[in-house]
């Protein structure tokens, strides 16, 4: 075994191995110090606590310091006073802060307060219900309860069917009423249906009146003359051709500053280029899509098929194109001068009306003068009668 030397024993002095017989050589030595006491070896963990404490010459507070535990509650550990802790693991917890603090075994500390404290709470049973040997007792009752019910109620309703049923009866009426029948109602005929009548007329506007002579003077042309009403017409008035409708999506320049649009009845290519050769618009172009042309540009328009395109001057149907290369400054001269045209027009049946209502002022003061005339000579021999 060999001899234990006074470094060794204290070096081994927290481990407690053997408090009674220790040499006196031992003891004598400097740097000899007790051996902390075992903490199994107390009557209670409480006093075990307490007298290690004692023995490391520390007090209450100091080991508060160091544990963070407040002092009653540490108090209350070495009076074994379980009713001043709280809950069972912070309790646990104190006790192992306790015996760190004071170099002792922290697990067999905590052992034996779970031996000394026992936990009272119940531990988690199993569900309770009813026992199958109960459920097998009264089951019989409960299914007899529940047929004796369902057969009360299903009674309970064929009863009252049934005595609400009755037997057919003749009728107590020993004749019809003769009110009952259609058409022989006292002193009443029988209604007939005739044919529909037509519905009333609408209400119509009344035909405008014409002045006799009026037409005449103000047109220069007799009303009853149909040809010359005809051949007027077809004078003056030329006729209107399609307008632009717009069917797809619409390219080029804005509808306020063109006068040419070109519109494709089907799909076909469009290829507008300048003078000098660059491309002003190209495109495929589909079934009802337009170009708009601008005013006052040198370019030629190029497409695959003429007839597949047509031209609107101003609004209005002008045919198809030409060909298949077709100066754009010749459409647009076309529909400078069809608006010149119509400008005119216009301008010359706004001078023809004005003057056709001076001569039917100057015809109407005419007859006024005459009608005032006649007038005076009817009453002018009357007075000299008098």
């Amino acid at each position: 075994m060999g001899t234990v030397s006074p470094t060794q024993s204290v070096g081994q002095g927290v481990m407690a191995l053997d408090t009674g017989n220790v040499p006196d050589e031992f003891r004598s030595h400097p740097d000899w110090k007790d051996p902390v006491p075992s903490i199994t070896d107390a009557a209670t963990l409480g006093d075990g606590l307490k007298r290690t404490r004692e023995l490391a010459g520390r007090s209450l507070a100091e080991l508060a310091a160091d544990t963070r535990v407040h002092e009653r509650y540490l108090r209350a550990l070495e009076q074994n006073d379980h009713s001043a802790l709280p809950s069972r693991v912070f309790a646990i917890g104190y006790v192992r802060a306790y015996a760190g603090a004071l170099g002792l075994d922290e697990q067999l500390a905590v052992e034996r307060y779970k031996r000394e404290t026992p936990d009272g709470a119940v531990p988690l049973q199993p569900p309770v219900g009813i026992a199958f040997e109960e459920v097998r007792r009264y089951s019989p009752r409960i299914v007899g309860a529940v047929v004796l019910i369902a057969v009360s109620i299903i009674g309970w309703n064929v009863f009252q069917r049934v005595s609400l049923m009755r037997a057919p009866q003749p009728s107590d009426i020993a004749e019809v009423p003769e009110s009952w029948s259609l058409g022989d109602v006292i002193g009443q005929q029988p209604v007939s249906v005739g044919a529909p009548l037509p519905a009333p007329p609408d209400q119509t506007t009344p035909a405008l009146y014409v002045t006799p002579g009026l037409e005449a003077q103000l047109t220069g042309i007799d009303p009853a003359d149909t040809a010359a009403l005809a051949a007027a017409a077809a004078a003056n008035d030329p006729p209107v051709q399609a307008a632009f409708n717009p069917r797809g999506a619409i390219y080029g320049a804005s509808a306020s500053a063109s006068q040419v649009v070109l519109q494709a009845r089907k799909a076909a290519a469009l290829v507008v280029r300048m003078a000098d050769g660059r491309v002003l618009f190209a495109r495929q172009l589909a079934a009802g899509e337009a170009w708009r042309a601008p005013p006052g540009v040198a370019a030629t328009i190029d497409v695959s098929d003429p007839a597949a395109f047509d031209v609107y001057l101003n609004g209005e149907h002008g045919g198809a194109l030409p060909a298949v290369l077709t100066p754009l400054a010749q459409l647009n001269t076309r529909a400078a001068a069809l608006a010149r045209q119509t400008a005119a027009r216009a301008e010359a049946e706004a001078v023809a009306a004005q003057a056709a209502s001076a001569r039917a002022s100057a015809a109407a003061q005419a007859n006024l003068t005459q009608t005032t005339t006649a007038t005076q000579t009817v009453q002018t021999p009357a007075v000299t009668q008098r």
